[in-house]
């Protein structure tokens, strides 16, 4: 009989750990996060400097007066006057949590806070302006520079946490991580969280709720240990951050961990939900009532995020689609040429809410593809299971190039501009594919699908189905308007290189 102590494993020696221990040794995660808030602090008050700067420029040299007020320029009036303004902001953005490691780092909400501290900012020294008789200020040279505060911290906390993203490659602002529970649930969880590099949790090992729960994982994330022998795995291991998944013990368990750690200073505590995978739109307490209640968001995206994503389509689909007109209409003639049928083939997909459009493509098939597929019975298995071919015989000789090319899909761009599409967005499918996404289906439906996406960058056609499916979960479920922009970036050599395509 397998002992407890023949179960639990030690953590592996591999090079991540190494890296890890090497980078820990010679400066502990404490000093490493304490160094990156001086940096955010000292590039936050150069961004604020050289914002005054310009918008005096901007409004004194370039004769910019918004408001047709008589203010006479000085410039080391104004020079001082941002010396002292720039350590008042530096407190609203402490105040707004802007220097707190929990907001640092985690997705959009960290450039919102921005925007609303210097927005505070702006109005507490025009509240000033007003009680203090002798403080002339221009208001356009304020106006300027909030706004060009705003941007510029904005870009500079954007391009700072691609360099930390760039650091924990090398065992740098890395959380040793536990994972309470060894079901289904919490072995999902840990490889959800090992492929997202940039989130910074470094699982290194699970933890049983008891000896009867004990189950065999994977090597490289070892089972360290019980509930009993939490507090010591702990501190042995320098712990920050223990994950409970929650299907995996019991009630009375979880309540004990939260009332043991909850509090910690030292450690943080995170529940898994338990149906992250298929909860894709996010969730919203509601305190309504004495019992907080649980509810699921019925849009993935917020109407702010909307518009945000509706301008950023409208703002790149018009004028590509005015560059790629002329390329279009010659496509559109050597498709007519090549084989004969319609130009266009109209595809019948699913797009948000369950809504069923014609997705356009230039026709890249025989008209009687049917027929000639079913001279090959033996690609039968491989059409079921990908719903893709490698070899294709329905596929016309400038069909392949088009669709290594990627030129097929050209004609979609009229999609995008019909709202039935948007420019990224998970894989657009057939009614016939939605069971293959079992019970992902109403999360896919929850956005608009795109030309361009996850899988499109990570293998095309290459990837298995269940792969692709996972990957336009993971888009919809951490959706931002800079995880567009990285995947339309990708896109241009993804296309040029031809990869999965066919």
């Amino acid at each position: 009989m397998q002992t407890l102590t023949d179960k639990v494993g030690t953590v592996p020696e591999n090079a991540l750990l190494t890296r890890i221990y090497r980078a820990t040794r010679t400066l502990s995660r404490q000093t490493q996060w304490h160094l990156f808030t001086i940096t955010l602090i000292f590039f936050d008050a150069l961004m604020m400097l050289v914002a005054a700067e310009f918008a005096y420029l901007i409004r004194f040299q370039l004769s910019l007066d918004l408001f047709h007020l008589d203010v006479v320029p000085i410039p080391a009036y104004y020079f001082r006057l941002s010396l002292v303004v720039i350590p008042l902001w530096l407190v609203v953005f402490a105040l707004n949590g802007l220097y707190q490691r929990r907001n640092l780092l985690g997705g959009i909400q960290e450039y919102s806070r921005i925007f609303a501290a210097t927005s505070m900012s702006s109005l507490l020294v025009v509240v000033l302006g007003f009680l203090q008789t002798d403080f002339p200020l221009a208001r356009g040279w304020l106006v300027l520079t909030w706004l060009l505060t705003a941007g510029l911290v904005t870009i500079t906390r954007f391009c700072l946490r691609r360099v930390i993203y760039l650091l924990r490659r090398f065992g740098f602002f890395l959380m040793p991580t536990l994972v309470v529970g060894t079901n289904a649930e919490g072995r999902s969880l840990v490889q959800h969280l090992k492929s997202w590099h940039t989130s910074g949790y470094h699982v290194i090992g699970f933890i049983a709720e008891d000896e009867h729960s004990l189950k065999p994982t994977s090597d490289s994330v070892p089972l360290l240990g019980t509930l009993a022998q939490l507090r010591n795995l702990i501190e042995k291991y320098a712990v920050e951050e223990l994950i409970i998944a929650t299907s995996a013990i019991s009630r009375d368990n979880i309540v004990h961990l939260f009332t043991q750690y909850g509090l910690s200073n030292d450690v943080n505590v995170s529940l898994s939900t338990g149906l992250f995978e298929i909860i894709t739109t996010g969730l919203e307490i509601k305190d309504t009532t004495s019992v907080p209640l649980v509810a699921i968001n019925k849009m993935r995206l917020t109407t702010s995020e909307r518009v945000l994503k509706f301008l950023l389509d409208y703002a790149i689909t018009l004028p590509l689609l005015l560059l790629a007109l002329p390329i279009m209409v010659i496509v559109a003639i050597l498709v007519k040429l090549d084989s004969p049928g319609p130009v266009i083939y109209r595809r019948r997909v699913m797009g948000i809410n369950g809504r069923q459009f014609d997705a356009y493509k230039f026709r890249t098939m025989h008209i009687n593809g049917d027929d000639l597929l079913a001279a090959y019975p033996e690609l039968e298995d491989e059409l079921a299971s990908t719903h893709k071919l490698k070899t294709d015989p329905r596929v016309t000789r400038l069909g392949h190039t088009l669709r290594r090319l990627s030129l097929d899909e050209l004609p979609q761009l009229f999609n995008v501009l019909k709202r039935d599409m948007s420019l990224v967005g998970p894989r657009m499918i057939s009614p016939p594919e939605m069971a293959m996404y079992k019970q992902w289906q109403t999360n896919l439906l929850t956005v608009h699908p795109g030309i361009t996406g996850f899988w499109q960058v990570n293998g095309r056609s290459d990837v298995s189905y269940e792969d692709r499916v996972n990957l336009d979960m993971r888009y919809i479920r951490t959706w931002t308007i800079w995880l567009d922009f990285q995947i339309l970036f990708q896109t241009i050599p993804t296309v040029l290189k031809g990869r999965g395509a066919y």
